[in-house]
């Protein structure tokens, strides 16, 4: 009887699908977005920035769709400079999201694997987690998020 002849399985490199064993959006348990409308004025936007501790927040539309992102760090500065009026809207002082034919929109949803958020993290400071039809912003994912899940999940 002939024996069988074992040859070693040669495994592919790591990749970043392996570095989180397939996790998702929905596996950072991010809390729920927190967004304003472009009509909230100035001051309430640095009141409500500093009680939540965040850095940035997304800017919606009438329909509550994204326009953009105020950094709240700029805006406070150049409040306490003098250089923007309380009763101002955000909407005057927010970075607005680029659309255009030649930068496409990235869809992230819960179910978008953390690999993918990893690589749209590689050129974004956060991303917004949004539902399929992007009319609603459910959560806020940063590098963050990510290295915190890791930590978690000795990846």
């Amino acid at each position: 009887m002939a024996q069988a002849q074992l040859t070693p399985t040669v495994m592919p490199p790591k990749t970043l699908t392996d570095r989180y064993r397939g996790a998702v959006i929905e596996d950072l348990q991010l809390p729920p977005a927190f967004a304003l409308p472009y009509t909230e004025h100035v001051s309430r936007v640095i009141e409500l920035a500093y009680d939540r501790e965040f850095s940035h927040i997304p800017i919606l539309d009438k329909r509550r769709k994204p326009l953009g992102y105020v950094e709240v760090a700029r805006l406070k500065e150049k409040w306490e400079a003098g250089q923007i009026d309380s009763n101002d809207d955000v909407s005057k002082y927010m970075v607005k999201f680029k659309r255009s034919s030649t930068v496409p929109y990235t869809l992230i949803t819960p179910l978008t694997p953390l690999n993918e958020l990893e690589e749209f993290l590689k050129n974004d400071i956060f991303a917004l987690v949004t539902d399929y039809e992007r009319k609603f912003v459910l959560a806020v994912a940063t590098s963050h998020d990510l290295e915190e899940f890791a930590k978690r999940g000795g990846f």
